[in-house]
């Protein structure tokens, strides 16, 4: 039964440059795990971390896209969807409507070229239940699909296509360029998700023969990571899943790199783009393949930071675009580098290439210095930790060395090849795989825009869906299927028990008040050697005024533009030594500085934050860089739907005379107008430590984080803040319909809400759990149940609660598509009006296990961490509010949700806001039945 088992220690020496002195520190890291085969080929990786009491479980299947047919293609990507539907034992609704009850993360899956994974982290009492459901998933799944099943979930891979693909800028980029850089033959010419006609070309018996060649124990690696009994875990792994049948033998694919003999330029007129795209894309080598490493910091030193080759011609001195993308994507049979740059407005792409060629003889000419290869390696390291800071991610890594490497413990080696890098090896490989060699390069311009792209560039083969009402074929999902049961040696059709009972501790937080106001709260976690904190200035957007909105996002951006004795250049280079990140940014209600670090050099990093903080450069052409940035993103917003809805929705629940109901960004009036003077006022006025708060998670003590605020507490001098009283807003008294026109589009995105509860109101958390059913609970809500597992009209559809101290509001949001966007609507009135009577004992105690057994994962990242302290810290909650919570949702009854509901879900006193296809969708929105729709443009 047991062919091999082995545990190794994993000791990742990992090295960056230290703050304090010239020599490398180092630091160990350790995996353990435990490796093992069943009989059946299934490979099974255990690792424990007790640090929580969670669990992350996921099954890693070794097919993507590339095992798939031609003329079927999307088969991998669509059973990342079905196997979570129903399986012989679980029943209907399947591991979702399980992850529901057990207090899940949400049973979710992804899909590349190479591999489909099913993941989920849950607590720990839970394991067995996992265990056995994936088991079910891989031995006990496919007799379950049925041709309604399978018709509407065609419908929902299809409206996740339109949401990701054909209803954004861009989207049809990677499309063009993967049947240009490879052969019909090659299986990277087709994109993950497949096409229309191939998803609606394909049959039961095409899907059945797909799972049953590729979904075998052989080709499948369990990876459980968390805090369990090893022994127990292996006990359970191979009862219910050593009788799975092997499958036939799965031979390793031969690695096919792309090639090409002469360069390939293509350009598309984009019905969604407003600004020019040009992508360049050569040919590069594999995942793991030695070379990978070093174009890995070629890319990074190409293009980020101010005195990166590409950032110098592109914005410095060309000042044509705000920045470019340069990057590997390195799969298991070929790689590819990807060079990508969106212009500024009216750009014309040849002086754009043009530019990057003057950019890459730069690099010629001058190469990368040492210095910046250590720093780019430190930051490597920090994020190579980031990586592994939850017991999924580690999850992850396993079952991705396992798979692509044959051996878990690659990750040692992983590392070990990032730092062994040499700055002529990044020189070698510039000039093997880019310097002169052929690419294919896409001109993505906007509609009528043509002479922009490159000159002798040919039409690219796109294929864009028409918009037919009643296009689609119906079918009723709810159909049970017949089936002759898959016989097993034991009764599988009971769901095992949970296991012991779990306690939930409350993470220690700590809290000070410095002399000069700033409010300081911490929590040690010594998981990773990191540290994360986020720095809270209260103000943000709010302290804007209706004339010249955008000062406050300016400034956010400008503060890490240098400071007063570093310039923008010497300030990254510090940030990066240390192997960190700064970013700071503005909010509707708070100016942010976020950072992660290394927790050796969090003092060093604490000392350029206050540098950040203290002494602003204020440079004027940093500011012109970051002005035509924004102008820039102002120009793309316009175009992209689900901006356009969150930005109309926002004007219509708050009003003109509200700044919450402005551009966040600003508008191109307010941007060309704001000044430098405008951004001093706005710092000398309103930044203050009394109005602050700083959050830190990491591996250092009270008396270590404190120490690093040394200047920050005498240095920065405490002000008065008034903050203006900005009207709240009310419910409107009828409901009403709204309309904003993207011709052409293939979703139409929904915006359904109204002004509510702020997030100190009494009823705030009991108005989250009365929505979980609804709409606040993914698969286990009614929306989602109706509209995409009924009907399979979107992707996703969700409705929350969202409030701050001073408002709130209650929204639903999807994307569905064009040819039932009165269909759906309607479908989301009658679930609103009906969920109070409807509202049932079962969906109470569904909730009662969600809310209550979640709170196992409460804690569990760093993340989830800081969210505890900024809660506490600015809603002034306990810091055990997680536990208290409980008690209310043990307390609550079907009379308490059905009063919730009633009171704050009134569909009737609600905007309905639609972004859509006018020519197609807004004449019959009046069937809506809340009178003619206002059209908005």
């Amino acid at each position: 039964m047991l062919l091999r088992c082995s545990t190794f220690f994993l000791l990742l020496a990992l090295f960056a440059c230290n703050a304090d002195t010239d020599s490398v520190a180092q630091s160990k890291f350790s995996i353990p795990f435990e490796k093992f085969e069943l009989d059946n080929g299934l490979d099974v990786i255990f690792h424990i971390d007790r640090s929580d009491p969670v669990v992350a479980v996921a099954l890693t299947a070794h097919v993507g896209s590339a095992r798939e047919k031609q003329g079927r293609t999307g088969f991998a990507h669509l059973f990342e969807h079905l196997l979570f539907l129903e399986s012989e034992n679980l029943g209907k609704g399947g591991l979702d409507a399980m992850s529901a009850r057990i207090g899940g993360s949400g049973a979710n899956g992804s899909t590349s070229r190479d591999r489909t994974n099913y993941f989920q982290t849950v607590p720990k009492d839970a394991l067995e239940k996992m265990i056995w459901a994936e088991a079910d998933k891989l031995g006990w799944f496919i007799n379950t699909v049925t041709e309604p099943v399978l018709a509407k979930e065609k419908q929902v891979v299809k409206n996740e296509k339109r949401q990701s693909v054909d209803n954004r800028p861009y989207g049809h980029n990677s499309y063009a360029i993967g049947k240009n850089l490879y052969p019909k033959d090659h299986p990277y010419n087709w994109q993950v998700i497949g096409s229309l006609e191939d998803l609606d070309a394909a049959t039961l018996d095409d899907v059945k023969e797909f799972f049953r060649r590729w979904y075998v124990p052989n080709n499948v690696t369990l990876t459980i990571a968390g805090d369990f009994d090893p022994g127990q875990a292996r006990e359970w792994v191979e009862k219910y899943f050593n009788e799975i049948p092997e499958g036939e033998e799965v031979k390793q694919m031969e690695k096919r790199p792309g090639q090409l003999t002469e360069v390939i330029s293509v350009y598309h007129e984009d019905n969604f783009a407003r600004v020019p795209q040009l992508t360049m894309v050569w040919p590069t080598v594999e995942q793991y393949h030695p070379d990978a490493y070093a174009l890995d910091v070629l890319f990074e030193s190409m293009a980020d930071g101010k005195e990166a080759p590409l950032n110098e011609i592109l914005v410095d001195e060309k000042k044509i675009a705000s920045g470019a993308t340069f990057y590997g994507d390195n799969s298991e049979l070929a790689g590819t580098a990807y060079l990508q740059v969106r212009a500024f407005a009216g750009t014309p792409l040849d002086s754009v290439r043009s530019a990057i060629e003057t950019a890459f003889a730069r690099f010629e000419a001058e190469g990368i210095s040492e210095a910046a290869l250590a720093r780019i390696k430190a930051g490597q390291e920090t994020g190579f930790y980031n990586g592994l800071s939850s017991v999924l991610g580690k999850g992850f890594n396993l079952a991705q060395y396992n798979i692509f490497a044959g051996d878990p413990g690659f990750v040692e080696k992983d590392i070990e090849n990032i730092l062994a890098v040499t700055t002529a090896d990044v020189r070698r490989v510039y000039d093997q795989y880019i310097k002169g060699k052929p690419y294919v390069a896409t001109s993505f311009v906007p509609k009528g825009k043509q002479a922009l792209a490159l000159a002798g560039a040919t039409k690219a083969e796109v294929v864009e869906e028409k918009i037919e009402i009643g296009a689609e074929e119906e079918f009723d999902a709810s159909i049970v299927a017949e089936y002759e049961p898959t016989p097993s040696s034991f009764d599988r059709s009971s769901e095992p028990e949970y296991g012991a009972a779990i306690k939930t501790a409350t993470p220690e937080i700590w809290k000070e008040v410095l002399p000069n106001g700033l409010k300081v709260s911490g929590i040690e976690n010594t998981e990773v050697p990191l540290v994360r904190f986020n720095l809270v200035i209260d103000g943000g957007q709010l302290l804007e005024s209706l004339d010249k909105p955008g000062v406050a996002n300016l400034l956010g951006d400008l503060m890490t533009r240098g400071t007063k004795n570093e310039t923008t250049a010497e300030l990254e280079s510090a940030i990066q030594q240390l192997g960190a990140r700064v970013n700071v940014f503005a909010t509707t209600e708070g100016i942010r500085v976020s950072g992660n670090t290394l927790a050796r050099n969090y003092e060093a990093t604490m000392d350029l934050v206050t540098e950040i903080m203290l002494e602003p450069r204020w440079d004027e052409e940093e500011l012109e860089i970051l002005r035509q940035a924004t102008l820039s993103q102002i120009d793309q917003q316009a175009a992209q739907p689900n901006v356009i809805a969150s930005m109309a929705y926002n004007r219509l629940i708050y009003g003109e005379d509200n700044i919450r109901g402005q551009p966040f960004i600003g508008t191109k009036e307010s941007v060309a107008s704001i000044t430098m003077d405008d951004l001093k006022a706005y710092y000398e006025n309103y930044l203050s430590p009394s109005v602050a708060s700083i959050y830190v998670v990491g591996d250092l003590n009270q008396a270590q984080v404190l120490a690093g605020m040394e200047e920050l507490k005498t240095g920065w001098a405490a002000k008065a803040v008034t903050f203006p009283e900005w009207p709240i807003p009310s419910p409107p008294d009828a409901a009403k319909v709204y309309f904003y026109d993207v011709p052409g589009a293939k979703q139409s995105v929904l915006r359904i809400g109204a002004p509510s509860l702020t997030a100190v109101d009494a009823d705030y958390y009991p108005a989250e759990v009365m929505n979980y059913i609804l709409g606040g609970g993914s698969f286990a809500s009614r929306l989602t149940q109706e509209l995409r597992e009924g009907k399979g009209y979107t992707y996703g559809i969700g409705s929350g609660f969202d409030g701050s101290k001073d408002v709130g509001d209650f929204m639903i949001s999807s994307g569905v598509r064009s040819n039932v966007t009165l269909e759906a609507t309607q479908a989301i009135k009658k679930i609103l009006e009906d969920y109070p009577e409807t509202f049932s004992e079962t969906d109470l105690e569904t909730t009662r296990s969600y809310m209550i057994k979640s709170n196992a994962r409460a804690f569990e990242t760093s993340g989830a961490k800081l969210n505890l302290l900024e809660n506490v810290g600015s809603y002034g909650w306990s810091p055990d509010y997680v536990k208290e919570r409980e008690d209310v949702v043990r307390n609550m009854s079907v009379g308490d949700i059905r009063k919730l509901a009633e009171q704050y879900v009134r569909p009737g006193e609600m905007i309905w806001l639609v972004v859509g296809d006018a020519a197609t969708q807004l004449d019959r929105m009046k069937e809506l039945g809340y009178g003619e729709a206002v059209k908005l443009n």
